[in-house]
Order: structure tokens, then sequence, then C-alpha cells
């Protein structure tokens, strides 16, 4: 193991340091907006190929494990209720072994690290793993339960039975769900999409490396680098150069990318600063590749795609089991905020088709996760001959262009409660950055410029409410300090997100929307 001498740990330490500067102040330079044109046809072509979603490796997995988890339980259950002596054990007793039972059988699955993919893929050379796994859970249980005198709580029969049939079915399952983890990884719908930046030799050996794994996920989609053809060639190990990294930005957009790994030394600190200025906003795991550089850390410094060390410099926020958690969270409070506010939203609905001509709702194009052009639901405040839906030219006080009813449902903030429609439907979270319209400007510049590092807002998918706005930076955006603050309130909520976060922001909402005083 080589030691790291003081240069070569300044260069890490700088690159960190700055890292973390890029996050808490924004970036020097801003990523632009580009349009589908900005990048070449068959980058394009190749970005509509990754374009459905795909399900990662953690969240089946995880379904995975819960499955077993049940399966274990089902087959205790079901012996219970055929096997068992009535009235020889209270079932209830039994029923409580049998839960913890399973429950302990999976921890320590996981403990022995049963739920890796080498581990998955190849059962049979892994049988001690879980199978290890089950008879320790059946010793502790047993052990556990002998000072309350097993006979009256659980049949040792049934007991032996149990292990049995359990031990037969967690071989089966995993025997097919071997065969499912090679079946998914062919059609592309268990894997992890990632794009190689920066060409020539050192992504030629990442690529190598990444190939030689047995269990590897990574399907590489392709390679952007800024350098000429002489360094960067435009096919490096069969894969194609698709463009600059500025189109890589545009390219990340119009399909999924789970990781960009840049694919430099860490002694090329500039150049990996620079990438990472522009990159930073794309909602991707960024990694840089350690597999050719020669310091040595300690291992924890590291994450690895198989054996392939990385080191981590973003991670995508609200990734896997977050992202399932935070939509039931979503799901269910927006189910309960529909069952108390529908008296409000159809008093809404009926004193603006009263009132003025025109249809009830408005929807409004805005930004929305990743920079996809949403369409938000609202109730209509303005007058229908005069609406904008560019939302170019913001709401201001006393504006002519706004009802009576309109401004009253403005400044309450109830012309926003049909997006409740908009997060069952996916489109929006409860709590998130408040989406913009597209066209929204700031003194005729648009926000991006403005604000550098804008679209980092858009890592996450956009809100009904936000941290920004119970902290007091809601309604017209009149100035620029307005877009920067409400920008800077919006990355330290995806920088510190977590579901007591968003319950608290949804619980203070309320309480905030009296201070109308910026709502017009």
């Amino acid at each position: 193991m080589n030691h790291i001498d003081k240069s070569e740990q300044f260069n890490l330490d700088n690159i960190r340091k700055q890292v973390s500067e890029i996050r808490t102040r924004g970036t020097e330079e801003r990523a632009d907006t580009q349009s589908s044109g900005d990048i070449n046809s068959y980058a394009r072509q190749v970005a509509e190929q990754f374009r459905e979603g795909n399900q990662t490796p953690a969240i089946i997995i995880g379904q995975y494990r819960l499955f077993e988890f049940v399966s274990l339980l089902a087959v205790g259950l079901i012996l219970l209720f055929f096997r068992s002596t009535p009235g020889a054990h209270p079932f209830a007793s039994q029923a409580a072994v049998t839960f913890s039972l399973s429950a302990l059988a999976i921890v320590f699955m996981q403990v022995a690290d049963a739920y890796q993919i080498p581990v998955l893929r190849a059962p049979y050379r892994f049988l001690q793993r879980f199978l290890g796994s089950w008879f320790a859970a059946f010793a502790v249980m047993t052990l556990a339960l002998l000072p309350f005198d097993i006979n009256h709580i659980y049949s040792w029969g049934l007991l032996g039975v149990w292990f049995a049939v359990g031990t037969v079915v967690l071989f089966a399952a995993r025997l097919i769900f071997a065969y499912g983890i090679r079946h998914w990884a062919r059609n592309g719908v268990m894997e992890r999409r990632a794009v190689i930046v920066g060409g020539g030799e050192p992504a030629k050996e990442l690529i190598r490396a990444l190939e030689h794994q047995t269990d590897n996920d990574i399907r590489i989609c392709g390679i952007f680098d800024d350098r000429g053809e002489k360094r960067s060639p435009i096919m490096v190990a069969g894969y194609p150069k698709l463009g600059t990294v500025a189109e890589l930005v545009e390219f990340a957009r119009l399909t999924r990318v789970d990781m960009l790994i840049i694919a430099l030394p860490i002694s090329a600190e500039d150049r990996i600063l620079q990438l990472l200025k522009k990159l930073w906003v794309l909602p991707a795991d960024i990694r840089l590749a350690a597999h050719a550089n020669k310091l040595r850390f300690r291992p924890r410094a590291y994450s690895h795609v198989g054996a392939v060390p990385m080191l981590d410099i973003f991670n995508k926020p609200i990734r896997d089991w977050d992202g399932v958690a935070k939509r039931i969270f979503d799901i269910f409070f927006s189910l309960v905020a529909l069952c108390l506010l529908w008296p409000i939203m159809l008093g809404a609905a009926i004193a603006v088709k009263a009132t003025s001509k025109g249809p009830v709702f408005f929807m409004q194009k805005r930004h929305g996760f990743n920079n996809e052009i949403i369409n938000v639901f609202k109730f209509r405040s303005m007058y229908t001959e005069m609406s904008d839906p560019t939302a170019r030219n913001a709401v201001t006080k006393n504006d002519p262009r706004v009802t009576p009813v309109g401004r009253f449902i403005r400044k309450t903030s109830i012309d926003e409660l049909p997006q409740i429609f908009n997060v069952l439907l996916g489109s929006l979270s409860l709590v998130g950055p408040r989406p913009h319209a597209v066209l929204a400007q700031s003194h005729n510049r648009t926000y991006a410029d403005v604000v550098e590092g804008y679209f980092a807002r858009h890592r996450v998918k956009p809100g009904v409410t936000g941290w920004a706005q119970i902290n007091g930076w809601r309604g017209e955006i009149d100035s620029d300090d307005k877009i920067k603050f409400r920008t800077a309130y919006d990355l330290y909520y995806i920088e510190n997100w977590s579901l007591f976060f968003d319950l608290k922001i949804l619980f203070l909402t309320p309480f905030r929307l009296l201070n109308t005083e910026n709502a017009y």
C-alpha cells in the first residue's frame, strides 16, 4: 500500500474543500439551459434509448428482502394453522414467535451480506450465508425461549418442520431470483446507468475494469469530453464519445442517468473542479474513479462498483428507498388534505366560475424534476383574456389582470390547492422547491441568469410548499436578491432533507400563510 505524500493529500483535501464551497455558495459558472437541439442527433438517439425509467438494484433487493420475510412468515403461519394441536399452545404466543423468528432471520442475512448482488447471483456458492443465517436465527430464538419453557409456547416438532420447509423455500426463491437478476440485467430493468466524463486512456482503463466485474450492474451510456480527437478519441473501448461536457448536461435531462464517473487522476485538480461546476446541478451520483490512482486511502473513503474503487463527490438527493418513503408521505398527506379541504376547494371553484368568464382551472408550464416541463394546476385567478401562461410578467400589487375573487384566493394561497392533484399524479411533491414558470424573469433576466447554480434546485421534485416559502420568501420576485435567497433556501432543503424535515415544513405552512405581505 502506497503512502500519501503531502502534495497529493493537499490536492484531495483542496478538491473536497472547494466541492463543499460549491454546495453551499453555488457555482462560479452557470449551467446554461439548453434545448434538445444543442446535442447532436446521435447523442439524442442514444438518450431516447435510455429514456424509460429503470429500477435500481437497491430498490429491487429491498423488495426481495421484504419478499423473503413475508415468505418465511407465511410458511410459519400456515404450518401453525394446519399442523398445530388446538389448545396445546396459545396461538398469540406462537404467532409472536413466528413473526420474531422471521424478522431475526432477515436481520442475520443482512449482517452476513446475503443480500449483496454477487451472493444473489450465485446462491450455490453462498449457501452458508443465507442458510447459516436461517439456522442461526433458529438457534438464537430457541435459546431465548428456553427460560420460558418452550414446550408451553411452541411445539418442538413444529419448529423442526418449519426449519425444513423454510430452508426449501429460501433456496428455491433464491434460485428463481438469481435467474431474474440475470434476465433483468440483460433487459436493462435492473441496472445503474452511467456516463464516463473524460476520454483517452484513463476512460479505457476504467471501462475495462468495469467490464471485468462478473456482477457488474453498470450500463455505460457513452462518453463526454471537451478535448479534441488527438487527446480524446471518438471511440474508447467500444463506446462512443457523444459530445462535450456542456452537452452532457442536456443529455442527462433527456434521459435517466444514475451516475457520472469522472475518469481523471486526482492530481488534475483544476480540471475536476471545472467539471464539477457544470455537473453538480444534475440529479445523479458523481464519482471520481480511483482504480488507477497511486493514492491509497482507508477503505471507508471509497465506494465501489463491483471491485472498482470510487471516491464519492456528490450523491443524488432523495434516492432509492428515501424516494419511496417520500412518495408514500406525499400520497398519504395529499389524501388527508383532500378530505379536509374539499369544501374550500369546491367553494373556490364555484366562486371562480360564477364571477368571471372562463375555465375554473388554469394550467401553467413550469420546471419540474431535472428541468422537465410539467403542467401545474391552479384555480384561475385572472381574467381569461388577460391571463399570462408564461408568467413572463409577474403579478404585482393591485394588478388589473387579477379578478376580485382571484385576489383573495391568491392572497390566501387557495389558488394553489389544485396542485394536490399534481402530487397524486406524481409531477409534484407536497414539500420541495417551488416550481417556477418556464419563462419567469427578474428585471428581464431569467432566474438562471441571475442565480449561478439555479438549476441545482431541480435535482429533486418540486413541491406545493417549501422551506423558502415558510421562511417568508413567497410571492412576487421583484428583485434579484429575492430569487437568490429563495434558491439558497431551496438548496439547503435539498442538502438536509429528511421525512421529519418535510413534516415540519408541512406543519408550519398554514401558520406561515397568515403572513400575506408579499402575496398579490
